[in-house]
């Protein structure tokens, strides 16, 4: 297991990529930290790793406020006595940030900032101090492919900011040992109402695919690449941001018309299969 004897905090690990986070690592031998701030979510994932023979406890918290952050790594180092692994995953994109058509400029950014990026520095500069006492310890954040996107607009700017921190958070934990490195998600099936955003249409048809494998990605897939990133699988690796897209960032979608009738002359075979 690579997690044996490990203390893993997952930030908004009641829910989708977080809850797959967190029950990937539970069963690779962690003991996982919960922190959210939706109680009744949360709950329910510790009670079904707890059914699993795990052990797993929640802890709320708003980690878009330094004073929160403070008191649930306290919390949380008085419950297991040490810190190993944190995935700052808490975030909130279009649809669950609270903003309104008369929310003025600067709320929106303070509220885009908080959640996806001011929570990510609070957590990894408070954990810090506490990793560094063990050997291998690791931070991985999540970011999104709404980074490349400008239609993305603050949610977009704010995880650009998630990727900056993660190289400059890796700089400075190098000499303890700690490495920092960060997951770009593309779509990902976490709700019907992704799915449905995904889809943009009222027909369940795709206007686009969701990626090049013509499906949308799993809250699992993105846990296994968080438990390679913080596990010693990864030793060598730290500052830097994978893309786990099912190749939708290499696709000229604008193309994809032409390209269906003469893109046999630009592969190595004609024809869709071979």
């Amino acid at each position: 297991m690579k997690f044996k004897n490990k203390i893993a905090l997952v930030t908004g690990g009641n829910f989708g990529i977080g809850r797959g986070i967190a029950h990937r690592f539970a069963q690779e031998g962690a003991k996982v930290a919960i922190v959210a701030r939706n109680e009744k979510r949360a709950n329910k994932v510790v009670e079904e790793l707890s059914d699993q023979g795990f052990i797993a406890k929640f802890f709320k918290a708003d980690v878009s406020r330094e004073d929160a952050v403070v008191k649930t790594i306290e919390a949380v180092m008085q419950n297991f006595g040490q810190l190993d692994i944190v995935v700052n995953n808490a975030g909130c994109g279009s649809q669950h940030c609270g903003v309104e058509p008369d929310t003025p400029p600067g709320k929106r950014w303070e509220i885009f900032r908080g959640a996806n990026l001011d929570s990510n520095y609070f957590v990894s500069a408070h954990a810090l101090p506490h990793l560094a006492k063990n050997t291998g310890s690791a931070i991985v954040n999540i970011s999104s492919t709404a980074t490349f996107h400008g239609n993305w607009g603050l949610y977009g700017v704010a995880k650009i900011g998630v990727e900056g921190m993660t190289r400059s958070f890796a700089a400075e934990a190098a000499p303890y040992g700690i490495r920092v490195n960060s997951i770009s998600p593309g779509w990902i099936e976490t709700s019907p109402e992704e799915t449905a955003a995904a889809q943009g249409s009222e027909t369940g048809e795709w206007d686009m695919p969701p990626s090049l494998l013509n499906r949308m990605g799993t809250p699992d897939e993105i846990a296994n690449t968080a438990a390679f990133l913080a596990s010693d699988e990864a030793s060598f690796i730290t500052g830097q941001t994978l893309v786990v897209d099912g190749g939708l960032m290499i696709l000229d979608y604008p193309s994809r018309p032409s390209l269906e009738t003469v893109g046999h002359r630009v592969f190595s075979h004609s024809g869709a299969r071979m």
